[in-house]
């Protein structure tokens, strides 16, 4: 079975109608989860714990997307 990893992440934004964080050095990294369901667990988890705080927001990003051994290197990754 492919494993599809996903980063839980999350602070306080500028303006809840975009996604641009406050303090970038704050951010708030969850965790790394193997899984989509482990990963919407723990974004919930860290949202609930920050509800009273209304400009804070979490995200779930799908880092198995970022990175497919099947697609050739992207002419950025081939300088490394």
């Amino acid at each position: 079975m492919t494993q599809r990893l996903h980063l839980v992440f999350g602070g306080e934004l500028i303006d809840t109608q975009r996604t641009t964080f406050a303090d970038v050095s704050k951010i708030d990294v969850v965790g790394i989860y193997p899984d989509y369901k482990s990963a919407y667990s723990a974004w919930k988890d860290a949202a609930h714990r920050t509800v009273d705080e209304a400009q804070t927001r979490y995200f779930i990003a799908h880092l198995h997307r970022l990175r497919d051994e099947e697609i050739a290197a992207s002419p950025t990754e081939e300088l490394d």
